[in-house]
This record gives structure tokens, sequence and C-alpha cells, in this order.
């Protein structure tokens, strides 16, 4: 086919030049795999498998890079249906690692076949349809902002560019890009856009208790959530931080700053039992992109349910 020698000729830098690399990486493993047996020679099926296991580079980059680029232009198939095969063999990595780490070999032999098969369907579908199509659909300036991308992300072993491009860090990056779906008002932040009344409804809904002192020591923010941890009214906007304490402990705020500020320091945590609940309180250095201090971030939390978490919940239980 001639979509298949359009794909192998591609520039160094095109994202699919790096999936083929992939491909390449993944069938030799795949091979050695199938000659393994973990009952006779478990450390060198597990070396193999922890290669393998770094398909998950491969998974994210399509389903945060490659498929929103589909979805723009009007293809949605593969975020629909292969990010589900994804996670169908997200669940065999699970499985098989749990059979390793409880040392039931026999197990890991009798199931491996399973996730070796299903990772070579996926490449064929891959290298038949989703490449193809992808090829067709997307323009010369969709790849290369995906390429730059992607940098982030990162690519299994040995399989990026020769030369990774330079990074670019998103509020640094002036890529002009189809902003339709963000209303007029919107402000450009790090990661994407939103209006002030969206960030708004953000620092309202996240369960977590916000405060930003400037470099200053003066209290500029916090959040209105619904259940905040600890009282809080506009009145401390703009007072020094070291009258937002009490007595007791405002000796420790002042040297977490002392400290933030001189750079020793980026981060201090705190535990306490208030109300019948466990709060948990950390504060973090605000720093620019030249590590010049710019204030902290208070954060608390109520992890009464939390910290008694155990095993997994992956189903959804409502009444």
């Amino acid at each position: 086919m001639q979509i298949t020698e359009d794909i192998a000729n591609l520039a160094d830098w095109h994202p699919l030049t790096h999936y083929m690399k992939e491909i390449d990486l993944l069938q030799k493993i795949i091979w050695e795999m199938r000659k393994v047996k973990a009952a006779e020679d478990h450390q060198l099926f597990y070396n193999l498998f922890n290669q393998l296991s770094s398909i998950e580079k491969r998974f994210e980059r399509k389903e945060n890079q490659l498929f929103p680029y589909l979805e723009k232009r009007g293809w949605d198939g593969p975020s629909r249906n292969m990010w589900s095969f994804h996670d169908n063999l997200r669940d065999q990595f699970r499985l098989l690692r749990k059979y390793y780490e409880a040392r039931e070999f026999a197990k890991l032999d009798e199931n491996i076949h399973y996730l070796l098969n299903g990772i070579n369907n996926l490449m064929a579908v891959e290298q038949t349809v989703l490449f193809p199509n992808a090829l067709n659909t997307l323009e010369e300036q969709d790849w290369k902002e995906m390429q730059t991308g992607e940098e982030e992300i990162g690519w299994m072993p040995n399989c990026g560019p020769e030369k990774s491009v330079k990074y670019i860090h998103p509020s640094q990056d002036n890529t002009a890009r189809d902003l339709s779906f963000a209303p007029k008002e919107s402000y450009h932040f790090d990661e994407g856009y939103m209006t002030v009344e969206q960030v708004n409804l953000l620092f309202r809904t996240i369960p977590i208790d916000l405060t930003y002192v400037d470099e200053n020591d003066k209290v500029i923010f916090y959040n209105r959530g619904e259940d905040r941890v600890f009282a809080r009214s506009a009145g401390i906007i703009g007072r020094e931080v070291k009258f937002c304490h009490p007595p007791k402990s405002v000796g420790t705020v002042l040297k977490i700053l002392e400290e933030f500020r001189k750079g020793s320091k980026n981060e201090a945590s705190f535990w306490i039992n208030f109300k019948g609940q466990t709060i948990y309180i950390r504060y973090f250095a605000v720093r620019d992109q030249h590590k010049n201090y710019k204030g902290v971030v208070e954060m608390s939390q109520d992890i009464t349910e939390i910290k008694d978490i155990k095993g997994e919940k992956r189903l959804l239980e409502w009444n």
C-alpha cells in the first residue's frame, strides 16, 4: 500500500515515525517473551515484562496527543474504541504483575499470551487503520504541534527522535491554535483557557482549602469552598499572614516563610485532629520560572475518609 510507504518515509521528527520505531521494539520484546518461561527464568521474564510495560508511554501519547487532534478533525472513533482496548491491556498488565509479585509463575506462563496477542492485535489495527487514516486526516501543522507535546510525555526506550526538539514550557508557547471552544473572555493559563467565572467555579468546587500569600507576606487569595476546614472571610485579603494565625502557631508559619524565601525548603506538611476530622495541612513555596520566590500556598484538606481507603474501587456504586 502506498500509505505504508508514506509512513515509512516520514521525517524523523514526525510522531508516526516514533510509533513505528516502537512497533519494531514491541515486536522484538514479544518475540523474546514467547521464548522464555517465568517458571524457568523468572528474572529474565520480569526484565522483559518491564520493558514491555513501557508501552504505557505509547498509550498516553495516543490518548493525550493523537486522539485529541483526530477529534478536532471529526474522527472520534479511536477515542471511543481504542482507548478501551488500552485499558483492557492495562488490566492484563496489572494482573500479570500481581502474579509475579505472588510468585505464581505457572499462572504467568498460562496467561501471558493473552497480553502478547492483544498487543499484536492492537499494532495490526494501528498499522492498517489508525495510522493511515490519521496521515490522511491530519495536516502537517497538526503533526508538528503534536510532536512538541509528545516531548513532555516521552516514548518507549530509544524510540524518540534522534535529537529531540527543544522543550517549550506551555506558559511560553505562543503557537496559534483553534480556540473556537473557548469564550472570548477566556484567559490563557499554562495548560488551557478559562474564564474568570470558570476559575471561580473550579476553586469553589475542589475539596481543598487554598490560601495564597504573596512574596510580601500578604494574603492575596483564598477559595470559597462550601465546606471549608478553617473559617476565612474577605477581611484577610491584604492582611499580613502573621496576623492570620493563632499566636501559638505564628512562629512556625514565620519559620516556614523564612526558609522558603531563602530557598532552603520548598514544602512543609502537618496533620492534626480537628473537630473529629483528620486535617492534612501543606505549605508549598511558589516560585517563578527563574526560581524567584513569589510567596506560599497553604492547602488544607479533610482526609478522614481518605486515610482509611484500602484496596481498589473501580465500579460506580451510586444508590
